[in-house]
């Protein structure tokens, strides 16, 4: 049977966020961001391992003291994400099959929830391809022209915002990253390349990405208001 696996790449600056530290390692409720992320995947009785991508030269992690029963650290991580997801998918290729499923999972996402998971396991374990966590698109789009004016209206019918985690099997999901490449900029448009459909699970606005300083503040806000339930 076909085990669950996550993999976290977590080898960018997150330079957006304006500052020296990498924004995987700010403080968020008292504890590092990446410590939330983490403790989303493993805490899930059903996912067996997981992997957390760092650049070689990372000086950061071994200060924050995180210590989790099913984490494994790869200090394998590349300059692009492709890179990083590729690099670590070769460093578990002998503790996982061909056919096991791996999540790949944003840093930067600390937000995700037992019920995100749930959903998409139960969605795609079965699935021929896998799929990605996303949100349909509420808001009208517009795109921008010259000195930032609108330019025309986008169509948002169809349209999904892409999250993570993002799961396919570890030999399918290696095959289409080193055929992509760095040009890529998650997995499913690596998937999309060899002419597959990766599936969309509905998730929801609380998985967000930690990308602007503001972020962190939404992201202390749904953090806070779990903990109170």
């Amino acid at each position: 049977m076909s085990k669950f696996v996550a993999l976290v790449p977590a080898a960018g600056s997150g330079s957006r966020m304006g500052g020296s530290l990498p924004k995987q390692y700010l403080p968020l409720l008292e504890r590092p961001l990446i410590d939330h992320t983490l403790r989303a995947l493993a805490s899930h009785p059903r996912i067996a391992q997981v992997y957390v991508v760092l650049s070689p030269d990372d000086a950061s992690w071994d200060e924050l003291g995180i210590q989790l029963e099913k984490l494994t650290v790869l200090r394998c991580g590349g300059a692009a994400r492709a890179q990083s997801v590729t690099n670590g998918l070769k460093a578990i290729a002998a503790e996982v099959a061909a056919d096991d499923w791996v999540l790949v999972h944003d840093a930067a996402r600390p937000c995700l929830r037992a019920e995100h998971l749930d959903r998409m396991l139960d969605e795609l374990a079965g699935d021929g391809v896998g799929g990605i966590l996303a949100v349909p698109v509420a808001d009208t789009l517009k795109r921008s022209g010259p000195e930032q004016r609108i330019a025309e209206t986008v169509p948002r019918e169809g349209l999904w915002q892409a999250q993570t985690p993002q799961m396919f099997r570890h030999g399918m999901l290696l095959k289409a990253l080193e055929a992509a490449g760095s040009a890529v900029t998650d997995e499913a448009s690596a998937i999309e390349r060899m002419g597959l459909q990766p599936k969309l699970v509905e998730g929801d606005a609380r998985n967000l990405k930690v990308t602007y300083p503001r972020d962190l503040e939404l992201a202390a806000l749904i953090l806070g208001g779990e903990q109170e339930q």
